[in-house]
């Protein structure tokens, strides 16, 4: 008797999370995770996230407040989201991204004043991880993700016990949130035209490897060009000059360089020099000059009330949050110290756009984990008092923002050995803390990594290096 439409359906898809299951434990992707990309250069944002850091590092250790100076800490982070945006956009997000910074501290302060049970803790901050991955998919948040909103809670949850604790911890987290904020916007008061020029540089870059990657790439390079305009279309209209026109000017000429390469033109060259210029901070470099050109009409609006009642968002959140109640009830039921922490190692897997990228998003969060881990022993057993510390979690924080976009593992290493000072300096803590974060990573990242497998979309194959066997061949 033949099987059914529904039972081929099913086995099929067994068959296609076995293969990716495969995958996670294959060379080729052990061997990815120690690719170095091609990446923006960010300089500028990585010091602005360290000086920001170190603002309210500095402040809580000359106040003598030192016990809640690393939620200062984790609010400043709010500086590392949405590096790309234009700055009227980036004013309002980023306002949002420091509120939610400070809910989740305030959630997990009430959590450890309420004395709630570590289960009852892993199912609301789980429920939380979820609602945090929701809302940054709906309003396109872009950077660290849910993983900085979650830590805050999960720390605030060990820190507070009483509601004064409470109080000064969710406040801490509050002028850390509008000390990021405000480093973060400072820019456009001396170059209004950084996210243009970025932008610009960054659409050039796409044009200029379609003569390497050839016709797949030139699908991205026009959608990175189309976000370039409304980058440009942002632009407050006191703020309109020469130079705008410029960087339209600049896209009119990648797009058609993109129409040209039929015919066997190339502006590589050119790209190149100009994609180098636009990412300079000086504010009197500029590119040829051109006639001026239309501005954009205007930005496209995002679509948030579309985005929220999107079934695919819902899905993706619904995991995220079952996920991390999984690896919270596994940490727990095997007594690691930090059970909250398992979810942060869930949330990192689970970010990746792909399966093959969760994957290698696992791996690399497992290796910095450790990596970074052992970084933060060596401090903490030195002893060296706030002052050093200061120093390190600034270095380390600077150095995070400086390599997450070309390695991964790299950056959770100073990630790592940053998170790990900053708890140490509220809470003093032996070198155990550094076992506790492995073992409490690996934990997320398994789980993260098999929920990942078994919810696979059916067209998701960029992880597999040959091409499926058909169910027929299969048989």
């Amino acid at each position: 008797m033949p099987d059914s439409p529904a039972s081929t359906r099913d086995r099929s898809r067994l068959q296609h999370s076995r293969r990716a299951l495969a995958h996670s434990v294959s060379p080729a992707a052990w061997r990815g995770t120690l690719e170095f990309r091609r990446a923006d250069p960010t300089v500028a944002i990585a010091v602005r996230v360290g000086l920001a850091g170190a603002i309210v590092l500095v402040a809580g250790g000359l106040l003598g407040r030192t016990e809640i100076a690393g939620f200062a800490a984790l609010g400043s982070l709010a500086a590392a989201f949405l590096r790309y945006e234009p700055y009227p956009r980036l004013a309002r997000k980023l306002a949002g991204v420091a509120g939610l910074i400070v809910a989740y501290t305030a959630f997990g302060a009430a959590l450890g004043v309420a004395g709630a049970p570590i289960w009852t803790q892993v199912v609301l901050v789980s429920a939380g991880a979820g609602i945090a991955y929701w809302l940054t998919l709906v309003f396109g948040i872009t950077g660290p993700g849910p993983v900085v909103m979650i830590f805050a809670a999960a720390g605030a949850a060990g820190f507070a016990n009483t509601w004064a604790d409470a109080a000064s911890a969710t406040g801490a987290a509050a002028l850390g949130g509008l000390v990021g904020w405000a480093v973060a916007m400072a820019p456009a008061l001396s170059h209004p035209h950084s996210p243009s020029r970025v932008a610009v540089a960054r659409a050039l870059a796409a044009v200029s490897a379609t003569e390497q990657q050839g016709d797949q790439a030139v699908a991205a390079a026009r959608a990175v060009i189309t976000r370039a305009r409304e980058t440009i279309a942002l632009t407050p209209q006191r703020r309109v000059d020469e130079h705008v026109h410029e960087l339209i000017a600049l896209l009119d000429a990648a797009e058609n360089a993109l129409c040209g390469r039929e015919s066997g033109l190339s502006r590589q060259d050119d790209f190149a020099r100009l994609e180098a210029e636009l990412r300079k901070v000086r504010s009197d470099i500029r590119t040829p000059r051109t006639p001026d050109t239309p501005l954009p009409v205007s930005a496209s609006s995002p679509d948030y009330l579309r985005a929220a009642m999107d079934k695919a968002l819902w899905f993706s959140a619904s995991r995220m949050a079952v996920a991390s109640l999984i690896a919270g009830t596994l940490a727990v039921a095997v007594g690691l110290d930090h059970p909250l922490w398992a979810i942060l190692g869930t949330i990192a897997t689970l970010q990746g756009v792909n399966y093959g990228h969760a994957v290698q998003r696992g791996i690399q969060r497992l290796l910095g984990n450790t990596a970074g881990a052992l970084l933060a022993a060596a401090v903490i057993f030195a002893d060296l008092g706030y002052w050093p510390l200061v120093v390190i979690v600034v270095a380390c924080q600077t150095a995070a923002e400086l390599t997450v976009t070309r390695n991964y593992a790299l950056a959770s290493t100073f990630v790592t050995a940053m998170a790990l000072l900053v708890t140490s300096i509220g809470h003093p803590a032996g070198t155990g803390i550094a076992a506790a974060r492995v073992g409490d990573t690996l934990v997320g990242v398994v789980v993260g990594i098999l929920v990942a497998a078994l919810t696979i979309r059916p067209d998701d194959r960029h992880h597999l290096t040959a091409p499926e066997p058909t169910e027929k061949s299969a048989d």
